[in-house]
């Protein structure tokens, strides 16, 4: 019996285990005051749904040998110019949603493979390029933010006529469909079914893949390079395979992200939104050599829920307006934490 629990701890992993023991305290303590939990609940949910994909992104890339991608911000420039020309159709609801999707899936693609040629010329510095290839395209698009033909008055600046807004409202468009689509509430709690349902089936898809020919091939190439080499596999095909399919996570993330947040925000926004995304496969779980999807599960559970819920308990115990200083303590200490456990879950 002894053996089994240890066998246990040691599967789920020391870091998960502390975290979630944290994040049951801050219940306790949250239960223990007058603070609304089913609505922190359901905030969590939410928090869940629309970061999900950004997590999942980090699996191709870690499987196919890249390492973490830092340089996910390449794939949300592309979600973002989806949204961007789904608003200036003036599309509303799912035909709006979609057509962003629609939009940001070629643009994932191709984007996706001019980085994988980038990261193919560094092997064993992707982490560190990719880092700078997302700021650099996200400093580089504040340019085209400005230049854009954009006309919709709601999108432009109404001083000079031309220039994108730096936040832009979806209320209009598509904010919200997939939140209130089949949601419901039980024990007060806010169910946002069609989210969670985008986010399952975003997890499923990459879970598929890795059971098909290609995706174990590439599983093989970032495992083993040698023993993949000898087999008759070529490595750059299959690392190009892995970084474009996380571009297009990145890019169709960003939609769902959009349309939950409400807002589309552009210019130097989007310049740190990878690391809370590595923060949540590392905290999973995953390593820079090895990650699968129930690593991106129990990441983006445990690191959305926790930060949803700490704020504001945080903010009652001590009693003060702390909010901004709480939530920049435990998002960039959960990050430092996890990053410094890149050796992954079983070692940690």
């Amino acid at each position: 019996m002894k053996e089994q629990v240890q066998d246990v701890l040691k599967d789920f992993g020391l870091p998960r285990l502390i975290i979630s023991g944290f994040l049951l305290f801050i219940l306790l303590v949250a239960l223990g005051t007058d603070l609304d939990v089913p609505g922190l609940l359901s905030d969590s949910l939410v928090r869940i749904g629309m970061n999900g994909l950004f997590v999942l992104a980090m699996v191709p890339t870690i499987q196919a040998g890249v390492g973490l991608n830092f340089g996910l911000p390449v794939g949300i420039i592309c979600g973002i110019v989806g949204c961007l020309v789904s608003m200036e159709l003036a599309y509303t609801g799912f035909l709006g949603f979609f057509t962003a999707v629609i939009i940001a899936v070629p643009l994932g693609i191709l984007a996706g493979f001019l980085y994988a040629q980038l990261l193919n010329r560094v092997v064993g510095q992707e982490m560190m390029v990719g880092t700078y290839v997302g700021f650099s395209i996200v400093a580089g698009m504040c340019i085209f933010w400005l230049l854009a033909p954009f006309k919709n008055p709601t999108m432009i600046w109404a001083i000079g006529g031309s220039g994108l807004r730096v936040t832009l409202t979806l209320a209009d468009s598509f904010a919200g469909v997939l939140n209130e689509f089949l949601s419901f509430t039980i024990f007060g709690v806010t169910i946002p079914t069609g989210l969670l349902l985008f986010f399952a089936l975003g997890a499923f898809s990459v879970w598929l893949f890795f059971r098909t020919k290609t995706g174990v091939a590439m599983e093989v190439v970032g495992r083993n390079p040698r023993f993949a080499v000898a087999s008759g596999l070529n490595l750059n095909k299959y690392r190009t395979m892995g970084v474009i399919y996380s571009t297009i996570l990145g890019a169709v993330g960003y939609v769902v992200y959009a349309q939950s947040f409400g807002f589309v925000q552009l210019y130097m926004a989007p310049l740190m939104m990878a690391f809370p995304a590595v923060a949540g496969i590392l905290i999973g779980g995953a390593s820079t050599n090895e990650a699968k999807v129930v690593h991106a599960v129990i990441g983006v559970v445990l690191f959305q829920t926790l930060l949803t819920t700490a704020m504001p308990v945080t903010n009652k115990v001590i009693q003060g307006n702390i909010s901004e200083i709480a939530r920049v303590i435990v998002s960039n200490g959960m990050i430092l934490y996890a990053l410094t456990r890149t050796t992954g879950g079983e070692k940690a």
